[in-house]
């Protein structure tokens, strides 16, 4: 018989786990409190346009891929994407411009004319940043860090005798001044922070090996939108007999002793010979497990940054921008401190715009354009969000009349709105922090929950609240290693 295995929230962590076990031969369960399945990676349509609700950025789409070559599927068969020449087209109040080139030596190139650097100095610190992840990918990103077997491995030996290059004890920002004097190319590379909802005056300086991402490994399209990646896995749970329950939220994770035994949920009680929970870690501990012993420096930990979205049908196409584009601030580190030190939001906030009509044209009616604006901006705590979402408008209209030349107000013809509390309404982030816990400190990038419990011997942790972080391809490695604790089943 079957072991029986239960998956709490179907996330992007949530569906590969689930993927991963159905290949060990469990008979897997996935219990989903919203109607659908992917978590954040879903979306909605509006008069015609269509609207990606969160993630809209898309690296290392191999990890995708392995999942259906898990079961002897060619992926391209069942989920398509296509590599962008153009990371990200960067905007300032004064004029400047920069089209970021996906390749690399195009990319030294032009931004060594636009930014009056020496190429030699960029392509070192692009070089420093792969060495960066080479060392750490192997132990960090592919292993469990609380498994003592980890630590007698010999990539772990090779990269703490080389831990003097991953400038663990500097801050993104200290390290990207020590190779730059140009600000608005210390302020691109350290925009990188927010990749994991961090502050780039505080988290560690090995977070310079994100670029390496996106320039060596490539950034991606999904055809058919971010939608399509959760949705693809979705269908390929579905072909491999995994059974999901949606509009049934899991109330208690029941356990006996060393182990947990099934779960709660609003309409039942099921058994189980394992449970992998997918949801926030925080609301795992005090909403599922209350009585288990808490993980309480864990819990107490900074919360990540969190978001204001606007979703824009415009009326009109704007053919300077591009996919990704970012509007710059003017004083990046106030942001920050506005963010993290005073939990409010800066009236000159760096803007993300995300257009996928550039790309899947029918994402918008012929002519307009679909635009997912979003600032960052403290977890919640209390603020006045229906204040600073009208606030947070008016900011963002304001800049973008400026560098574009435009009023773009009178473009709008279709909104939506998102903001922290409904990021955790309906995603279930605590206090609607995107990425779980900050990495706002030295060590904290790697002070992340484990992916198995310490008190249950049949219990794991997957997605953006442990290890090994927020985004995509880490959810998926996450749920790689939940699941490389489980024994496979033949």
């Amino acid at each position: 018989m079957k072991p029986k295995a239960i998956v709490v929230g179907s996330g992007i962590a949530g569906l590969a786990s689930a993927l991963r076990l159905a290949k060990k031969n469990c008979e897997v369960q996935v219990f989903e409190s919203s109607p659908h399945a992917g978590g954040k990676i879903h979306s909605f349509s509006n008069t015609g346009f269509r609207f990606d609700f969160g993630p809209s950025l898309f690296t290392m789409p191999h990890l995708v891929d392995e999942l259906f070559e898990l079961f002897d599927i060619d992926p391209k068969s069942k989920f398509e994407y296509l590599k962008k020449d153009v990371i990200c087209n960067y905007f300032w109040d004064d004029g400047t411009r920069f089209s970021a080139p996906a390749d690399e030596q195009k990319f030294i190139e032009q931004a060594a004319t636009t930014f009056s650097t020496n190429k030699k100095t960029l392509g070192n610190y692009l070089k420093q940043n792969g060495i960066k992840y080479d060392l750490t990918a192997p132990i960090f990103l592919n292993k469990s860090l609380h498994s003592w077997r980890t630590y007698l491995s010999i990539p772990t030996l090779r990269t703490l005798f080389q831990s003097h290059k991953l400038d663990l004890s500097s801050t993104l920002d200290k390290v990207n001044k020590k190779h730059f004097s140009n600000p608005k190319l210390i302020q691109l590379f350290n925009r990188y922070a927010t990749y994991n909802g961090s502050s780039p005056y505080a988290t560690s300086g090995i977070m310079s090996m994100i670029p390496h991402l996106e320039m060596s490994l490539g950034t991606y399209f999904p055809k058919g939108g971010m939608h399509e990646i959760s949705q693809s896995l979705y269908r390929l749970a579905l072909e491999v007999g995994v059974n999901f329950n949606f509009n049934e939220p899991v109330l208690k994770i029941n356990h006996h002793e060393k182990q947990v035994l099934g779960v709660t949920t609003s309409t039942a009680a099921y058994q189980a010979d394992m449970v992998v929970s997918n949801m926030d870690i925080f609301s795992t501990f005090k909403k599922l497990i209350p009585q288990a012993n808490q993980p309480k420096r864990i819990l107490r930990q900074e919360r990540s940054s969190s978001a204001i979205i606007f979703y824009w049908g415009i009326d009109r196409s704007f053919p300077d921008l591009d996919l990704h584009n970012i509007f710059f601030s003017n004083d990046y580190k106030s942001e920050f401190d506005c963010i993290f030190k005073k939990h409010k939001l800066h009236n000159d906030p760096t803007i993300y715009i995300n257009i996928t009509s550039k790309e899947k044209k029918d994402d918008a009616p012929n002519g307009c354009e679909n635009w997912f604006v979003m600032i960052n901006t403290p977890h919640d705590a209390g603020q006045n969000w229906p204040e600073l979402l009208n606030q947070s408008r008016a900011n963002i209209i304001r800049k973008l009349n400026h560098v574009l030349h435009i009023d773009i107000e009178k473009h709008i013809v279709i909104e939506d709105t998102n903001d922290p509390i409904q990021i955790e309404r309906l995603t279930g982030s605590h206090l609607g922090s995107l990425y779980g816990t900050s990495s706002n400190s030295t060590l904290s990038t790697f002070l992340r929950h484990s992916n198995f419990s310490c008190q249950f011997e049949n219990l794991f942790f997957c997605g953006g609240s442990v290890h090994p972080g927020g985004g995509i391809p880490l959810c998926l490695l996450s749920a790689k290693i939940a699941t490389d604790q489980i024994k496979s089943h033949a």
